[in-house]
């Protein structure tokens, strides 16, 4: 019984620690989930391999990571779809340079 209580509040600053680095990580996946998305509807499958691969290379392979990915993509696919206007190869490119940068800080490797 007396190693139960450090081990809970143990337990408990983890999760407090890896849930923020967990937000952030899931608002990167679903920033190239959005630009996945909008790479599909605009005909670009380069920049779609790219986020695609984006994501499947940092990180982590969850349930959850995948739903949040697939959900922000099915979204923004859709979305632009309604209104037909495509950015650009390069300034797509662009932005999933900077989420692609968002996500390897958010899942870096612990030194």
């Amino acid at each position: 019984m007396k190693i139960i209580a450090p081990l809970l509040v143990l337990s408990l600053c983890a999760i407090g620690n890896s849930s923020a680095a967990a937000d952030e990580g899931g608002e990167a996946i679903q920033a190239m989930g959005r630009l996945n998305g909008i790479a599909l509807a605009c005909q670009q499958p380069a920049l779609v391999s790219r986020a695609r691969n984006a994501v499947i290379t940092t990180a982590p392979k969850t349930r959850g990571n995948g739903e949040v990915f697939e959900t922000a993509t099915n979204a923004a696919f859709l979305e632009q779809g309604k209104s037909g206007n495509c950015p650009d190869a390069a300034s797509l490119s662009k932005e999933i340079a900077t989420v692609e940068k968002r996500l390897q800080e958010s899942f870096a490797a612990p030194r």
